[in-house]
């Protein structure tokens, strides 16, 4: 725990310095038509993507959230699986913004995992289009730049379409290597969380590989100061450890300040083959002094972690969800990824205005047995 902690204290030393730091101005979003799958792969696949495979896609087989009111659930691995895999249709840009080489060839995407629909009554007030037809920009912005972020992180954020794009429904946010040339996707929703009491949810299948940061969070909009104004972690993983941290940061790291940041580990061994669906559930109380709210955290459904509402932090319908790759960097202890692409896979996004499963008659069930982080 002690090597996870130092991670973390090392992750919040350097968020203050990402958010203290002039940040770059948002750049014009190009729009770019798409173009024909690429013809040839000219470089080999990553280390992350060479043994990754979606689960089978039996006629009934749903991914949506799996509710767990009893026993913890085991996470181990899914059975054997046979999947054939399909070129993903990248667009080409006539104006490339990224500094990788000129036509750099497109590995496969995994292909045939079911898509799950919400359950009746959830009540659905946002759910984006991953259609093909429907610019990744019309969701979403994209945060460029290559100044480390405050991590000391390798990575070149971009808007190219190599980096982000939409196939068969889902978004694929891409990490590209080929030797010095380090290049991501930062994308920032134009949609907030928007109501007082909601539940955010994505299925999620990431890269796991060594300097590998995949992330699915929570910031308020633009302007904020953080941490002050606060921010959730709902999915991160570093470093290929195969291990969730649901974290919650609000304050400074320093004696005041050090119950503040609160993080829940939860090891997922077949994060590589398996996708997962990441929750997360918000209530802002109203009438009661000094009392914000309650938030909880679920994988597949079961609740790994509840929090009181900061005081002092920006209401939750003012966040906004942002998703993203980052590359080496103080998390990942200076370690770089080799050469290949690095896939994030997010299907089935949707913001409800309660959780699935018992709405919040469950999310009351839930609170009383549910434990808070451990302070970082």
């Amino acid at each position: 725990m002690s090597g996870t902690l130092d991670k973390l204290f090392a992750k919040g030393k350097a968020k203050v310095r990402e958010f203290t730091d002039s940040r770059p101005p948002p750049q014009q979003q190009q729009q770019y038509p798409p173009g024909p799958a690429q013809q040839q792969q000219q470089y080999p696949p990553g280390p992350a993507q060479q043994q990754q495979q979606y689960p089978p896609e039996p006629s009934q087989q749903q991914w949506g959230p799996q509710q767990q009111w009893g026993p913890q659930q085991q996470w181990g691995p899914p059975p054997p699986q046979q999947q054939s895999f399909g070129p993903p249709p990248i667009p080409q840009s006539s104006k490339p913004q990224s500094p990788h080489p000129q036509g750099l060839g497109a590995p496969p995407v995994p292909l045939n995992r079911p898509h799950s629909a919400p359950p009746p009554g959830d009540k659905v007030y946002w759910k984006p289009s991953f259609d093909r037809a429907t610019a990744v920009s019309h969701n979403f912005r994209h945060e460029v730049g290559d100044h480390g972020w405050g991590n000391n992180e390798k990575q070149m954020y971009t808007d190219n379409p190599a980096n982000a794009f939409h196939h068969d429904n889902r978004l694929i946010v891409r990490g590209l290597v080929q030797g010095n040339s380090y290049t991501s996707a930062r994308l920032t929703s134009h949609q907030t969380l928007a109501r007082p009491r909601g539940y955010l949810s994505a299925t999620i299948l990431p890269p796991v590989a060594e300097g590998i940061w995949p992330a699915y969070w929570l910031l308020p909009q633009d302007p904020f100061q953080w941490p002050n104004d606060g921010e959730v972690d709902i999915f991160e993983s570093w470093n290929g450890d195969c291990v969730n941290h649901s974290c919650l940061h609000w304050g400074h790291f320093n004696g005041e300040d050090w119950n503040k940041h609160r993080v829940a580990e939860t090891p997922l061994h077949d994060m590589q083959r398996q996708p997962h669906t990441f929750g997360f559930a918000w209530i802002e109380e109203e009438g009661i002094p000094d009392w914000r709210g309650r938030m909880i955290w679920y994988i597949d459904g079961r609740p790994v972690m509840k929090g009181n509402i900061p005081l002092g932090t920006r209401r939750m319908e003012e966040y906004r969800l942002l998703i993203n790759i980052a590359m080496g960097g103080n998390v990942c202890q200076g370690k770089l990824p080799k050469d290949g692409y690095y896939d994030l896979v997010i299907s089935d996004l949707n913001m409800c205005e309660e959780p699935p499963n018992g709405g919040w008659h469950h999310f009351e069930q839930a609170w009383g047995s549910t434990p808070e982080g451990n302070t970082m």
